[in-house]
């Protein structure tokens, strides 16, 4: 038999709030943290508007050494170890000594693309034949495990310490990484999560394929309108969000505070066939990674309170919708609760579903579920499936017992988790 799985610690590096707090108070009062960026309107974006973390009033200092700072350029590399060490606090754990790492402790945080302010940096220093310049850091700013490396050497972890990297799924996938390494009992706890960059480099090819809103740059806080009938496309964010999943045995043995346990969940792909391609998901292999997620979890679709789905405000979340009740075998008013995070924040690439999930959890403990803002005019497609009771707009008092989340990704990735309220 396995490990049973809980999570001890989270943190958060979001447009909307940096650190558990102030997230918090964001999710349970709707307030969005898409901005207009006059970077983008100078650089002719038809989007200029998008989730960007606010860090300039962070200390830094609290994360890294002046040496580490040094020619750091990396935005995706900043959040992620904000929201790492962050959650490594929350969770109570020590760094470890300078002699020996901890043989049981591993890191599984995931990126979409890593330091690509830095890159750009480097490519004008090469072209300008400054190789010199480049300093010793550029490499692993830019190197995709570039960010478990930092947080592994950080936190002095000696167990697998690795970058995974699955596109919209990334977030999602890394926790279930972990989790099958805990259960599987090859480690004790594990620090998983996930970044993404901000910046016109990481934005544009987005807004070059036309799937970002063009009509909300003077009022972004309206732009993010997941389920709604009058959604024109998702806004682009970045950020990081982390958790720290351990064995129960070893939370309780460190009388650790529990935010939630891992049922069980799963991860597949449509291979990019029926009706799949690099973009668009295959309905089925949806349907079959939630329903193989519910089986491995060993309960009923019934007994399912709440769902936070991927939900893009785009054509696609009529389509999830369905795939959800289709999976579920459930609908309108026997379908669960369910809300998209995204209206708050944005769309965060590789960082989205940990994001997502860090909020997901918060839930359990404030014993709440957060509202989907703007999202006044359910699209009719989806009233026909939800009742739109089961669509909070505005946060509602509701224990939860068990959540299901789900990530969606470009490759026609798939990744679903059931979280549920730690029961002893």
């Amino acid at each position: 038999m396995g490990n049973r799985v809980v999570v001890t610690g989270m943190g958060v590096c979001a447009p909307n709030g940096i650190g558990l707090p102030e997230f918090t108070k964001a999710l349970k009062n709707g307030t969005s943290g898409i901005r207009f960026h006059k970077e983008l309107e100078q650089l002719k974006f038809g989007c200029q508007i998008a989730g960007k973390p606010i860090i300039e009033n962070i200390n830094l200092n609290n994360y890294f050494t002046n040496l580490q700072l040094r020619g750091l350029n990396a935005s995706g590399v900043l959040y992620g170890v904000i929201a790492g060490k962050d959650a490594w606090q929350d969770a109570g754990l020590p760094i470890f000594s300078e002699e020996h790492p901890d043989w049981d402790s591993g890191v599984v945080f995931g990126t979409g693309i890593l330091g690509v302010d830095k890159f750009r940096e480097a490519i004008y220093q090469v072209d300008e034949g400054n190789v010199r310049r480049l300093g010793s850091t550029s490499v692993i700013q830019t190197m995709a495990s570039g960010i478990s490396a930092y947080l592994g050497g950080m936190l002095g972890c000696g167990n697998q310490v690795t970058t995974n990297s699955s596109a919209c799924t990334t977030g999602t996938e890394a926790i279930l990484m972990g989790y099958e390494r805990i259960k599987s009992k090859k480690a004790v706890r594990v620090l998983v999560g996930s970044c993404s960059d901000s910046g016109p480099y990481v934005w544009g090819g987005f807004d070059a394929m036309r799937i970002l809103p063009r009509g909300f740059n003077a009022n972004p806080d309206k732009a993010s309108r997941p389920m709604s009938a009058s959604a024109s496309g998702f806004i682009p964010g970045s950020g990081a969000g982390a958790l720290v999943l351990e064995s129960l045995k070893s939370a309780l043995q460190r009388n650790a505070i529990i935010y939630a346990e891992i049922l069980g969940g799963n991860i597949n792909s449509g291979g990019q066939r029926g009706g799949g391609t690099m973009t668009a998901p295959n309905n089925e292999a949806v349907v079959r990674c939630i329903k193989s997620a519910v089986n491995d979890s060993g309960i009923t679709s019934k007994e399912i309170d709440a769902i936070n789905g991927h939900l893009t405000a785009t054509t696609k979340d009529t389509v999830e919708i369905q795939n959800w009740s289709n999976a579920l075998g459930l609908s309108n008013m026997d379908f669960p609760y369910i809300n998209s995070f995204k209206s708050m924040f944005g769309h965060c690439l590789a960082a989205a579903g940990s994001i997502e999930c860090v909020a997901t959890l918060l839930q359990f403990r404030e014993k709440q579920l957060f509202g989907t803002i703007n999202c006044e005019d359910v699209h009719p497609e989806i009233s026909k499936v939800v009742d739109n009771s089961k669509i909070p707009q505005n946060t509602i008092d509701f224990e939860p017992k068990i959540i299901a989340k789900a990530s969606f990704g470009f490759g026609d990735v798939n990744a679903c988790i059931i979280f549920s309220a730690y029961n002893q």
